[in-house]
């Protein structure tokens, strides 16, 4: 395993890409003490007491899908049951707003990992998961989850759009497809990071003060 847990996994999981942000998360949303999870190939994790007494954990998994598909399949095999992705996204014209939570209901499938693991054009979250992290942020939208952070080519972008994509992420339509297969169910909820339209990017700041309400929303949709 590339996982080496240090504790038990909790069937709640949320999945943020970012090492700080899973310390950030845990030290928010878990009642001391907490565990530390995993430290293995810097994919930080921690188990802990989530506000409602229920236990959940939280484990990075590093940028990209096939990063996240190792994860995710690990932590499934481990006991994790419900499994949200908390991320960052660029949101693909003007109306969105940097700092802005967006629930992704489905994404276009433009990476390489989700088609790997069968998915076709187009990759659902859970609708129940789903339904109950709109409550907590929102409409869900349609995302696209690519493969490249800086794309060479600015045409799939206006592509992704026309097809009715809000945003651009990488690694919502492989957890998608991954927790299908495995018999988990799995949603996402991002932070508009960046515009891609004009380039315009969040301040780290403002970045840090939306994970804790992108973490709170999350915990209170499991």
């Amino acid at each position: 395993m590339h996982l080496k847990p240090n504790a038990d996994v909790a069937e709640r999981a949320l999945l943020p890409g970012d090492p700080g942000r899973a310390l950030r998360l845990a030290q928010h949303l878990l009642a001391a003490p907490m565990q530390v999870l995993n430290t293995n190939r810097g994919l930080w994790g921690y188990t802990g007491t989530a506000a409602d007494g229920a236990p959940l954990t939280i484990q990075s998994t590093g940028m990209g899908a096939p990063s996240t598909a190792i994860v995710a399949e690990e932590l499934i095999a481990l006991g994790a049951r419900r499994l949200v992705r908390v991320g960052t996204c660029g949101a693909l014209d003007g109306t969105r707003s940097l700092g802005e939570l967006l629930v992704a209901g489905a994404a276009l499938c433009a990476d390489g990992a989700s088609r790997a693991l069968g998915a076709d054009e187009r990759a659902e979250a859970d609708p129940e998961l789903t339904a109950a992290l709109e409550r907590a942020a929102g409409d869900a939208v349609l995302v696209a989850s690519a493969d490249l952070f800086y794309d060479p080519d600015p045409e799939r972008a206006v592509g992704w759009a026309a097809a009715g994509a809000v945003a651009v992420e990488m690694e919502a339509a492989t957890l998608f497809t991954l927790a299908r297969l495995r018999g988990a169910t799995a949603g996402c909820i991002l932070i508009v990071s960046d515009l891609v339209p004009d380039g315009s990017r969040i301040g780290e700041d403002e970045l840090h003060a939306a994970e804790l309400r992108l973490g709170e929303a999350a915990v209170a949709a499991l």
